[in-house]
């Protein structure tokens, strides 16, 4: 049997953590090494974590470094890269074993899960990216592959998910990465658009060597459209048939997301 790696990142997630590595030590594969890297928390998170394994380690600065740092140090075939506020469906990681041997890496589709109006906007909006390929990202490698990749760019965050499984499908080919039924669920909380809206500014204004890489240039040039976006939502019209008001809340929270984006990118041209 293979052994699979879960790499989840951690930064003050004490309020996720014990949910995560639940799922994780629930899963219906038992063959798994879990390995925790905490970016220098001040909450409980380290001491939770330690409740679940020995395997916790501290690195920052960013997520990506984070991510690296733990692939090294995995003695499994294959890695999985978990967020600390996602839930893992109990057959995810057999679903990922029993299909990695057709592909290199595989995406495994969320749902978003929270409390309150936004949270509830958020999840729609997931919803319509369901096989979507630019704007999903894979989380399984094989880890010669992802190490041969050279890992996440360090030099990102927020599109490093996108950016690595690019990277992958300019160099295998499109029918590298394949996807699994299984979900994993994206524990939003108590959402706020204010907070939010504050993610997308931070991302934006790492965003400019993101659209300039060129193996996501044609994925940077969707995924910014806001048209392109609004398209993707309209092509669930039963969504607004069933719940209109969030749904034009969807709209909404898109829409200023993207000006926080944006508006983020040029905050980092002018630091020039």
């Amino acid at each position: 049997m293979v052994t699979v790696s879960v790499i989840i990142t951690t930064k003050n997630e004490a309020r996720y953590i014990a949910a995560c590595l639940d799922s994780v030590k629930s899963q219906t594969y038992t063959y798994i090494e879990i390995i925790v890297v905490d970016n220098h928390s001040t909450d409980k998170t380290k001491r939770i974590a330690r409740q679940f394994t020995s395997l916790v380690f501290e690195k920052g600065p960013e997520r990506s470094s984070q991510r690296n740092f733990g692939a090294r140090r995995a003695k499994g075939e294959y890695v999985l890269f978990v967020d600390a506020d996602m839930i893992l469906g109990k057959n995810v990681v057999a679903e990922c074993v029993d299909k990695s041997k057709a592909y290199r890496a595989l995406v495994i589709p969320e749902k978003s899960v929270g409390v309150g109006f936004w949270a509830t906007c958020k999840a729609l909006e997931r919803s319509c990216y369901e096989g979507v390929d630019w704007m999903e990202a894979a989380r399984y490698y094989k880890l010669d592959i992802f190490t041969s990749l050279g890992g996440y760019d360090e030099k990102l965050t927020g599109p490093e998910d996108y950016e690595l499984a690019q990277r992958l499908r300019a160099n295998f080919g499109s029918k590298s990465i394949g996807r699994i039924r299984s979900y994993i669920h994206h524990d939003e909380g108590d959402l706020r658009l204010g907070n939010l809206l504050g993610k997308k500014y931070y991302y934006g204004k790492r965003m400019n060597r993101y659209r300039k890489l060129s193996e996501s240039r044609k994925y940077f040039d969707k995924q910014s459209n806001i048209f392109a976006r609004y398209n993707l939502f309209l092509k669930h019209p039963k969504m607004f048939i069933r719940d209109p008001i969030h749904s034009v809340g969807v709209f909404v929270m898109k829409t200023l997301e993207m000006i926080a984006l944006g508006y983020g990118g040029l905050q980092k041209y002018y630091e020039k």
